[in-house]
């Protein structure tokens, strides 16, 4: 069913309207006629609101649950209030230093997108995701530190600070002096480009015989930026906080949508291609209730926004999923500023 336009409303039915959206948002139930006459904002009788929300539920904006006399927005309703009718909460001066003091801790850049995560999940008290931005550090310095005859330690250390630490298989009888050369030519030679960039040098400069390596310091470059390589490309691409914060209450009324909302936050993938679909908003973007497909059957919401790095580019999309009472007059503005904030320190 096609909802009307808000404008097509008359200031009765808008202002009940309101109050029911506003009602079910606050605390996640019906809202009755009753109810909505003891408020005292509606000088009219129960009997007269009750006229006006059938009218509304007609009209495809409020849905009447079996288990109550009251009523609830409908993903049209929901729709329609946030586009028309939502005032948003912009944060506070306070809200905004603890949200930059939080993303300015020192550390890796991973240490930031999961801070974010953590930081959309508390102000919506739901669950908080961030993409992780798809690109690979650029080279400044690689160590190949030995452990016994059979290990040791490659480590990388990013362009950004940012350091890597990863086991790696020793060709058998391989000496010091040639972990000692393939860390001297990484650095030297390869330092400023990317892992995929320097793994084409290597090669090119070995296939070619210009490599100034010798077979068994050639053969530990390869191994070292193929194990780093390979570890990155497997990288989650998507953090998740807050799962838990999803059992409140009201979830425990409808624990099977609950939990099968909770099974599509662990795959991953398919959250990350959703999110993916906001990477070119110019803005926040709101997918409520079966607007989106893979949370048609929670009965969930999405919060969603791009953010970028210090020259302005899409590095990655976060927001906030959640049952579809999330408060979006706070919510909103505060996705939105957190993905500004972290693109003040993406590089």
């Amino acid at each position: 069913m096609v909802s009307p336009p808000i404008t097509e409303l008359n200031n009765r039915a808008r202002e009940i309207f309101r109050l029911v959206v506003e009602g079910y948002l606050s605390s996640g139930s019906p809202v009755g006629s009753k109810a909505i006459a003891q408020q005292g904002e509606i000088n009219l009788s129960p009997a007269s609101i009750r006229s006006v929300l059938n009218e509304l539920e007609t009209l495809g904006l409020l849905a009447a649950p079996h288990t109550s006399a009251g009523r609830m927005p409908t993903d049209t309703g929901l729709r329609m209030f946030v586009d028309g009718m939502m005032q948003v909460a912009e944060p506070t001066p306070e809200e905004r230093a603890a949200i930059e003091q939080r993303l300015s801790e020192p550390g890796p850049v991973e240490q930031a997108l999961a801070a974010t995560s953590a930081i959309l999940s508390d102000i919506s008290a739901a669950a908080g995701v961030v993409m992780v931005p798809r690109r690979e550090p650029r080279l400044a310095q690689m160590n190949i530190v030995r452990l016994d005859e059979d290990r040791a330690l490659a480590v990388l250390v990013g362009s950004d600070g940012s350091v890597e630490n990863r086991l790696l298989a020793l060709p058998r009888g391989a000496s010091i002096s040639a972990l000692q050369e393939a860390s001297n030519y990484v650095t030297a030679r390869l330092a400023g480009r990317t892992l995929a960039q320097a793994a084409r040098v290597i090669q090119a400069e070995i296939t070619s015989g210009r490599s100034e390596l010798d077979a068994a310091s050639a053969d530990l470059v390869e191994r070292g930026l193929a194990v780093l390589s390979e570890d990155a490309a497997q990288r989650p691409v998507l953090i998740v906080r807050g799962q838990a914060k999803l059992l409140d209450d009201q979830a425990l009324t409808d624990i099977e949508r609950v939990r099968s909302l909770i099974d599509d936050l662990e795959n991953k993938q398919s959250v990350s291609e959703l999110l993916q679909s906001a990477r070119d908003a110019e803005s926040t973007r709101i997918f409520i209730g079966a607007e989106n497909r893979l949370f048609s059957l929670t009965g969930s919401s999405v919060i969603a926004s791009p953010y970028r790095d210090r020259e302005g580019r899409v590095v990655g999309v976060l927001g906030v999923i959640g049952p579809t009472r999330l408060n979006y007059a706070r919510v909103v503005p505060m996705v939105d500023f957190t993905a500004r904030s972290l693109g003040k320190i993406i590089g």
